[in-house]
């Protein structure tokens, strides 16, 4: 079975690492010279990694690193305990909610975009969690 980390691109390490720490209660793990931080107390370890904007995303080119709000179909999604106070951590913290917070089948969840542009949700799950979901 593969293992999973997270890597985050930001242009600014320490607006990355305050952020991340503050929003989510991440802590911080190791430090690779000047440019990744590892952050510790998800299920996978996130690394964050100084990227500056306008830099190639590739070494094959194509477009330029760009931290105005982007969509990605791979995002993050956190789940917690409680919604509410972890909304306000990550309002407080610097992050944007993008609509309401929403009551679904499985919980609650909102939606974001970090100071850098790139979106995350988090999740309160219920009882049922996705098994409310689950066709079979």
């Amino acid at each position: 079975m593969p293992g999973l980390l997270i890597n985050i691109d930001v242009p600014d390490l320490a607006a990355g690492e305050t952020f991340y720490t503050a929003a989510l209660g991440l802590t911080v793990g190791r430090r690779f010279d000047d440019d990744i931080v590892e952050l510790l107390g998800s299920d996978a370890p996130i690394y964050l990694i100084a990227k500056l904007a306008g830099s190639a995303i590739g070494p094959v080119g194509g477009a330029a690193r760009d931290y105005a709000r982007h969509w990605t179909p791979v995002h993050p999604d956190f789940t917690v305990a409680n919604l509410d106070t972890a909304v306000a951590k990550a309002l407080a913290a610097g992050a944007v909610q993008e609509g309401e917070t929403l009551t679904l089948p499985y919980g609650r969840q909102a939606m974001f975009a970090d100071p850098f542009g790139h979106g995350f949700c988090l999740i309160e799950f219920n009882d049922a969690g996705y098994d409310a979901l689950a066709t079979d």
